[in-house]
């Protein structure tokens, strides 16, 4: 857990992901040593801050994205969301300046539906803003912000030692416009025939889907991944015993809608814990969901490495 405390604690709205990219780099660098397979590692010039590792030939490649919601100071010290981030007046908000990580707060001015901080001195136009860390472990839940999709680089990161085969692609831009994910795929897909993509994402409670219930598969949101492919995976969790949930939305969306837009046979879905107060300062999800998360994600890399 103390990884993942990290992880949400390092800024990384869209746009601004060098420094989460830069921390999984190097927790890479730092520990691929005790991995079964080194990884190929893509990174730099014309990657922009995305990190891909590939293990062997890869036959499915894992996506969770570095980038959260966030805000971004206007004129003034009146900010406009990046993503769709849920704020409310007191939220606790972090920006750089200088070198040095400074606090704020956001107030919510609900007649001009504008939202702004409460800074003693101007912030300059164009600064990142993101929510304080603060994480919190209860007897059975995990509450912090930027679970979405820090809880997926995790993850990603728990596949590593043992992986082959596989490719594990940390994207950037997610939250807002996205785009990265697609031209990796086409990459992988181009250079080692990478035909199936898992998104490892953390999505929301619903009429249909609650928390300690087992992670989601989901069988469409704004995008509709095809249903043998998902068919064939929730085959691979019942054989395994693992408890899941199924996800049916009409709206919402994630790396898996770039994938499904390159003009490329790629498979794709959804895969991820369910969360309440999603994009807010205290996401919240449950410890068995996250252990089922993980135990999803390494059935799915045994079966294709194998097969």
């Amino acid at each position: 857990m103390e990884l993942l405390k990290t992880l949400c604690s390092i800024p990384g709205t869209s746009g601004d992901e060098g420094a989460i990219r830069d921390f999984v780099f190097d927790y890479v660098v730092s520990n691929q040593r005790n991995w079964n397979h080194l990884p190929e590692i893509w990174k730099g010039d014309g990657f922009q801050d995305n990190l891909v590792l590939v293990f062997g030939k890869p036959k499915i490649a894992f996506y969770a994205h570095m980038d959260t919601v966030g805000y971004t100071i206007r004129y003034d010290n009146y900010v406009i969301p990046i993503g769709g981030i849920d704020g409310n007046t007191g939220d606790a908000l972090v920006f750089e300046k200088e070198g040095k990580l400074l606090e704020t707060k956001l107030i919510n001015e609900e007649e001009s539906e504008l939202s702004l901080i409460d800074a003693h001195l101007p912030v300059i136009p164009g600064t990142p803003l993101s929510y304080k860390a603060n994480f919190i472990q209860e007897d059975v839940l995990i509450k912090s912000p930027y679970l979405d999709d820090r809880l997926g680089v995790w993850a990603l990161l728990q596949l590593a030692p043992t992986a082959n085969n596989i490719a594990l692609v940390f994207t950037t831009y997610e939250e807002h416009g996205g785009g990265a994910a697609g031209y990796l795929a086409r990459l992988l897909f181009e250079k080692y025939g990478t035909y199936k993509a898992i998104i490892a994402d953390v999505t929301w409670t619903s009429k249909g889907v609650q928390l300690g219930r087992g992670s989601v598969v989901s069988l469409r949101d704004s995008r509709i991944p095809r249903r043998a492919f998902v068919n064939e995976l929730r085959k691979i969790f019942k054989m395994a015993g693992i408890q899941f949930q199924l996800e049916v939305e009409f709206y919402g969306g994630s790396d898996g809608k770039e994938i499904q837009n390159v003009p490329y046979p790629i498979d794709w879905c959804f895969i991820g814990p369910p969360s309440d107060n999603p994009h807010s300062s205290l996401e919240t999800v449950h410890k068995e969901d996250v252990a089922g998360f993980i135990q999803m994600l390494k059935q799915i890399g045994e079966h294709y490495s194998q097969n």
